[in-house]
């Protein structure tokens, strides 16, 4: 029985990588119906919104979707794609995994991580008042009220929401995470001496339920030490734990450790519906020359096949990049190579069928 997918292919590049995408995992041997959705900038001058309702209801009823890169048009007032599927499919937990892959040259050998970050709330969480607006000069009011201290009036003011509740859930899901993958130990991320009400509740939910998980190493760490770790030894850590910024900012430099974010891929998770996605944004100047690097997509595809239960052609896709990439003879141009999009999509194509062949 074929996996229903829903496939969004996205803004800019994004057309590119999900096609290149697309044919490496039909490559693999797995039966997939691909459901195909427009969302973005591409559909706002037709339907008046870059996410249309069937978009969501499509999702809702494959449970699983790849999507490529989508762009927020600027000075629409339209909210972000991607917190807007977040919000509304209630996908809590990003999943970035960073790993050091042969034949790219990194000042760093054998980094293998991944970053487990909080989706919903923080200073993501939309929750903003502008600056000289009566909202915000009332809620200047209403804190120095509360508080005696004063903001100033030019301010504009953002609200960082941590809650034990969802806190609570994205500790369990990566502590579960480890657990499930074979993985060591969790290592949470925080600025609790400075933000204690919001990253000491983050800190202390974390050190709570890692109780129920002794098999499971955790540690937490004060966020600015663990940037500059991770700028040293990045070998030395195994999955990290973030709130929804840090983990945003981190979780791009972890790609960039490994070989910048051509190769990062990703996942936003929840209990009931799960979006794989490549970190990287739609890149429109580069859109419709063919130059685009597909890996970290089809990464992302890769990841989509081990959700599915799909975990030898999981295994098999990585591979067959891990080959191309180690022969260093097709590569994009961000990998220092002149290889279009569709010639690497070839070359994984060609490594993925003789490694399927030969089994």
């Amino acid at each position: 029985m074929a996996h229903v997918v829903t496939l969004i292919p996205g803004d800019g590049i994004g057309p590119e990588v999900a096609e290149a995408t697309r044919r490496v995992l039909d490559a693999a041997g797995v039966s997939i119906d691909w459901r195909v959705e427009e969302a973005g900038a591409s559909v706002l001058e037709r339907e008046g919104t870059t996410l249309p309702d069937r978009v969501l209801d499509r999702i809702r009823a494959t449970r699983v979707a790849l999507k490529g890169p989508i762009a927020t048009p600027i000075g629409t007032g339209f909210t972000s794609v991607n917190v807007a599927l977040r919000r509304e499919l209630d996908l809590f937990a990003a999943v970035r995994p960073s790993r050091s892959l042969p034949g790219v040259p990194t000042p760093h050998a054998g980094v293998d991580l991944v970053v487990i970050r909080e989706n919903t709330e923080d200073l993501y969480r939309g929750i903003e008042f502008e600056r000289g607006t009566p909202e915000a000069e009332q809620l200047r009011a209403e804190l120095r009220r509360l508080t005696g201290r004063e903001l100033r009036e030019d301010s504009g003011i953002t609200v960082k929401p941590i809650s034990v509740t969802g806190a609570r859930r994205i500790v369990r899901f990566a502590l579960g995470y480890v657990r499930a993958n074979g993985r060591r130990r969790v290592t949470l991320g925080h600025k609790a001496n400075v933000m204690r009400f919001s990253d000491g509740l983050f800190r202390q939910v974390g050190r709570d339920e890692s109780g129920s998980f002794r098999d499971v190493g955790f540690e937490d760490m004060e966020i600015d030490q663990l940037a500059m770790r991770l700028t040293r030894e990045p070998e030395s850590f195994d999955v990290l734990l973030l709130p929804n910024l840090y983990g945003d900012i981190l979780s791009d430099l972890c790609a960039g450790l490994v070989g910048g974010l051509g190769l990062a891929a990703g996942a936003n998770l929840g209990w009931e519906y799960a979006v794989f996605e490549p970190v990287h944004g739609s890149a429109p100047d580069i859109a419709g020359r063919g130059v685009a690097n597909p890996i970290a997509m089809i990464l992302s595809g890769a990841m989509l096949l081990r959700h599915m239960g799909e975990l030898a052609s999981a295994a098999s896709v990585e591979s067959a990049v891990d080959r191309v990439l180690a022969e260093g003879e097709v590569r994009t141009r961000d990998l220092g190579g002149t290889s279009s999009t569709e010639e690497v999509a070839s070359a994984i194509v060609r490594a993925l069928v003789t490694r399927v062949r030969a089994t």
